[in-house]
């Protein structure tokens, strides 16, 4: 397909200024974690729709070192929170503390007012001190008693879950799952990059620059993608897609009817054009394309699939099921 062009013609060199003050931040970030490069570009594509990532990997991955490594080098505020079973939502937001002096109320705020959160181990936290992010995810915003506080801008949430230990662990609920632009997998690193991984932290860990890349860019480069162009064509092709996981049948997919209980909602089509703008502009494009959603699907639409007991019975994962649809699913 050949895309219509209407964008301003100086949107491509602002394009392909920005990308080049990114390519010293990949520099610098890949300098420090070895491999995972398609996580980092996902993680990167996140920030740039203005969306949050679930990763999910065994420990020993890097997961944290990933988004501190980020926070450190855009200069941006960081905070780190470490889900247990016995937190409390005011331990992520805050809560309200009586002044003496005053005699009033004052709010004091949690850890989520930072521009980079990493919600460690979420799902070892129930439901409800879960549910404290949703607001602050979505509205960009944290009510503290009767009052609602804006957050710093841009905010960046990175969650990490450990597949495997599911001992002391609760299910993360369809409204915070939703949340998530992508959920992106963290895979063992081959035994070269394992060899990298030795050699470059024997010694300690390298020195990270501070503020790289200012987080004034990172905003522009947001408001920048939101410009680019996606035709009708591909927004239909999204549109089909996300359908496919609702009504399979519509689609010839009848087979994939018994594994799946619900589909993707209206925020995974607007996670759609969001991440595939903010994944052409890294491409250095203006412009979207059908390859760019085929790319991008497996990760948003992964956990917004909820499925029934006849596929985990049947080993028919999320991802199978995606591939099938992206199989079947003209492209425009």
């Amino acid at each position: 397909m050949s895309p219509v062009m209407n964008q301003d013609p100086s949107t491509g060199d602002q394009i392909k200024k920005t990308n080049d003050q990114l390519a010293l931040l990949n520099q610098q970030w890949q300098s420090v974690i070895v491999g995972q490069h398609d996580v980092l570009e996902k993680i990167l594509v996140a920030l740039i729709a203005n969306g949050h990532v679930l990763l999910e990997g065994v420990p020993g991955l890097a997961k944290t070192l990933i988004i501190s490594t980020l926070a450190t080098l855009l200069g941006g505020q960081y905070k780190r929170i470490q889900f247990t079973p016995d937190m409390l939502p005011s331990d992520i937001v805050g809560t309200q503390i009586y002044n003496a002096q005053t005699q009033h109320f004052e709010p004091k705020k949690g850890p989520v007012f930072a521009q980079f959160v990493l919600a460690d181990e979420i799902n070892r936290a129930p439901a409800k001190v879960q549910s404290a992010l949703l607001e602050a995810m979505q509205e960009k915003q944290v009510t503290i008693g009767t009052t609602t506080f804006p957050l710093p801008q841009p905010f960046f949430v990175l969650a990490t879950q450990n597949p495997i230990d599911q001992d002391g662990t609760y299910p993360l609920p369809e409204a915070q799952m939703d949340r998530f632009i992508f959920k992106t997998v963290l895979t063992y690193p081959s035994t070269s990059e394992e060899k990298q991984i030795i050699q470059r932290f024997q010694g300690g860990f390298p020195t990270i620059p501070d503020g790289i890349v200012t987080m004034d860019l990172i905003t522009s480069i947001q408001q920048l993608s939101r410009q680019l162009y996606i035709d009708d064509k591909v927004s239909e092709y999204v549109i089909r897609l996300v359908d496919a996981t609702r009504f399979p049948g519509n689609y010839g997919l009848s087979d994939l009817t018994p594994y799946i209980r619900c589909g993707a909602s209206p925020r995974a089509s607007l996670a759609f054009i969001a991440a595939s703008k903010a994944y052409a502009f890294l491409q250095r494009r203006n412009y979207v394309i059908p390859e760019d959603i085929k790319y991008l699907a497996p990760d948003i639409l992964r956990h917004r699939l909820n499925l029934t007991f006849a596929a985990e019975a049947e080993s028919m994962s999320a991802d199978k099921i995606i591939q099938t649809i992206l199989g079947s699913v003209e492209v425009p």
